[in-house]
């Protein structure tokens, strides 16, 4: 009778925190939708120029045009200006500005981005073959008309990228795999109860800005993996051919243009191929 009686005591002290768990998250979550996007096939074609202004030490510009919606529609350009400096073998810094210009048919160039980065970049050599590891943290100023409620001004994010690659004499293929995590995704608060979004938190709908809480919903919402390989034509001249496979995780938040009615919490998920090419210009 002893043991049966400690069980239904193990069965209701679980069952009561359980519950607990359940009313917590039910007060503090979001009703969210997933929602599954159809596969897409991308591409990407950019032209780059490199100098070296002393050993170690260069400056580099490229101009990167982007296609989506499987080629039949372009997407963006992307303009990057940015040094690198070559610690020693083992070890690289680079820095760069990227001006970035989507294009839309209803709006043409608009909700125009300013982005900043800095790369640091380990490397070790076994022969022909070199395995890095690449940490990008990453700022993009969205400009223009924007709506703060659904995505912050200021958008950050870090980059953790592993390449293994093998150079034959003019050929060097690769592979990688890389995640981006995403530092200050914002944190909804409101429950869904079939008609609409409420809150426990005191403010009221019709409040702007009533269902955040701040931006520091960190989260990964992208891996990629990629395969490619680089082309030596002489000192000067190379080429660059990839395919990119990404898997990404958006969490889209839809509100109108003043912050006061969340119409929307959805988490879309799907996965993108893009085929790129690369000419880079060194001297």
């Amino acid at each position: 009778m002893s043991v049966d009686k400690k069980d239904k005591s193990f069965h209701y002290f679980f069952k009561v925190i359980f519950l607990g768990i359940t009313l917590f998250f039910s007060q503090h979550a979001v009703s969210q939708t997933d929602v599954d996007l159809a596969p897409e096939l991308n591409g990407r074609v950019s032209v780059g120029v490199e100098k070296n202004i002393f050993k170690g030490l260069s400056i580099f510009l490229e101009e990167e045009a982007r296609f989506d919606d499987n080629f039949k529609s372009f997407d963006r350009f992307h303009t990057s200006l940015g040094m690198g400096y070559r610690v020693n073998q083992y070890f690289k810094l680079d820095m760069a500005y990227v001006f970035i210009a989507p294009y839309s048919s209803s709006n043409g160039f608009s909700l125009l981005r300013h982005r900043t980065f800095v790369d640091a970049t380990g490397s070790v050599h076994f022969g022909k073959f070199s395995l890095s590891f690449k940490e990008r943290f990453q700022w993009t100023y969205m400009a223009g008309d924007i709506n703060v409620f659904q995505t912050p001004r200021n958008v950050f994010h870090l980059k953790s990228k592993l390449t293994a690659k093998y150079k034959f004499k003019k050929v060097a293929p690769y592979i990688f795999f890389e995640i981006r995590y995403y530092l200050n995704a914002p944190v909804v608060h409101a429950n869904y109860d079939g008609e609409h979004y409420l809150t426990d938190s005191g403010s009221e709908i019709g409040e702007p800005g009533w269902f955040l809480q701040g931006n520091h919903g960190g989260y990964i919402n992208r891996y990629r993996s990629c395969i490619g390989t680089d082309v030596k034509i002489n000192s000067k001249n190379e080429l660059n051919f990839y395919f990119l496979g990404d898997y990404v995780i958006d969490k889209e938040i839809n509100t109108n243009p003043n912050g006061t009615q969340l119409l929307k919490y959805t988490k879309e998920k799907g996965v993108i191929g893009t085929l790129g090419a690369e000419y880079k210009y060194s001297f």
